[in-house]
């Protein structure tokens, strides 16, 4: 690889970066080449975007963003065959990659960075499907403003039933 194609890597690398506030660093390295082709379909049919590039290029394309994202901490999961996985929804990845893996132990994680918090090894994949989307936020919080106006609708309507049907029985 030349030094231009190494600049347009890592120039291509640094948009990702600042562009996408979800991504993982997995380890796909003994998959073999069909599973590493069903692994990266998957990716495609639920919008997640899977890249395999060194590590050197990789590192020197986080140290050219902000120091506040705090992209360093990411820096130890450099080591071996890394791919990188861009998502939109945060816990999209690690739920594909359960999905995908099943019983056996590859693809792992070795890093996740979701909107400045870094999950370190294999171990946070539990946390990470679990993760709630924006969306599932607000439907969430929606549903909880809600909840106390339902449940005063439904006392009132219960107990405008109580009241006429005491006052039938007394007048009956």
């Amino acid at each position: 690889m030349t030094r231009e194609e190494k600049t347009v890597v890592i120039s291509e690398l640094k948009e990702q970066f600042s562009n996408s506030p979800f991504f993982y660093f997995t380890d796909s390295s003994t998959l073999s080449v069909g599973d590493v082709n069903k692994l990266r379909r998957k990716c495609f049919e639920k919008g997640i975007t899977m890249k395999v590039v060194k590590n050197s290029l990789i590192q020197k394309a986080l140290e050219g963003q902000s120091s506040e994202k705090g992209y360093e901490a990411l820096f130890p999961a450099l080591k071996g065959h890394t791919a990188i996985m861009f998502a939109d929804v945060a816990n999209a990845p690690a739920k594909l990659i359960a999905e995908f893996r099943g019983d056996k132990e590859l693809p792992a994680i070795k890093a996740a960075y979701i909107d400045t918090a870094v999950y370190m090894g294999d171990s946070s994949i539990g946390a990470l499907k679990v993760l709630k989307s924006k969306e599932e936020l607000v439907g969430d919080i929606i549903m909880l403003l809600q909840s106390p106006a339902k449940n005063v609708i439904g006392a009132l309507k219960y107990g405008s039933n109580t009241i006429a049907g005491l006052l039938k029985t007394l007048e009956e």
